[in-house]
């Protein structure tokens, strides 16, 4: 269950209510030890995340993810997460990556920036996954949408609680930013960067 939670890059009590459990509480439960993962925990996990393989899930036994997801293809678009991420609707993808392994990636597109400096380079193809903005681990990568905003930063806390720090890798040269976390519409958190050296 740990390695599940992990990999969707939640929080318990936030993945408990999006497989659709009342509480966390029978999560914390099964990761202390204290409780198996029956089938009915098991049938949510797989109705929201069908990559999962249910028997892993159950026994422990195989792999983590079913063969099918192994080679899900991921959309590749050339266009800039800065720039373009609000109308990923409306673009083609360029091109499919197939990464086995990844886990649950949304798209992938080229990040063109230079505020991230070493850590995320320009021309850096970083894949994505759309999270709910209250699903955000400060210490992570995202693409932030607000409503003046887009961009992508390290996402910090802020000691009031009611806002982010957004930091860039390159902070010699681009300011921290503090943006009001109920004005989030859309996070996307960097789940692989894959870093071309020429």
């Amino acid at each position: 269950m740990e390695a599940v939670i992990r990999w969707a890059n939640m929080s318990t009590n936030y993945f408990a209510r999006y497989i659709g459990l009342a509480r966390g509480e029978n999560l914390y439960q099964i990761k202390r030890g204290n409780n198996g993962i029956s089938l009915d925990v098991a049938d949510h996990v797989v109705a929201k995340f069908p990559q999962i393989d249910k028997l892993w899930l159950l026994t422990g036994e195989g792999h983590m993810f079913t063969k099918l997801d192994r080679h899900v293809p991921i959309p590749y678009y050339k266009a800039d997460p800065e720039t373009d991420i609000t109308r990923i609707a409306e673009l083609r993808p360029d091109d499919y990556l197939f990464l086995p392994m990844v886990g649950a990636c949304d798209f992938a597109m080229r990040y063109n920036g230079r505020a991230m400096g070493d850590v995320i380079p320009a021309g850096t193809i970083v894949l994505l996954r759309n999270v709910e903005p209250d699903a955000i681990i400060p210490g992570g990568e995202y693409v932030i949408v607000s409503e003046k905003i887009v961009t992508l930063r390290i996402v910090r806390s802020v000691d009031d609680e009611e806002r982010f720090r957004l930091v860039a890798g390159d902070r010699e040269h681009y300011d921290d930013m503090l943006l009001a976390k109920s004005s989030v519409q859309k996070a996307y958190k960097v789940k692989v960067k894959l870093i071309i050296n020429d």
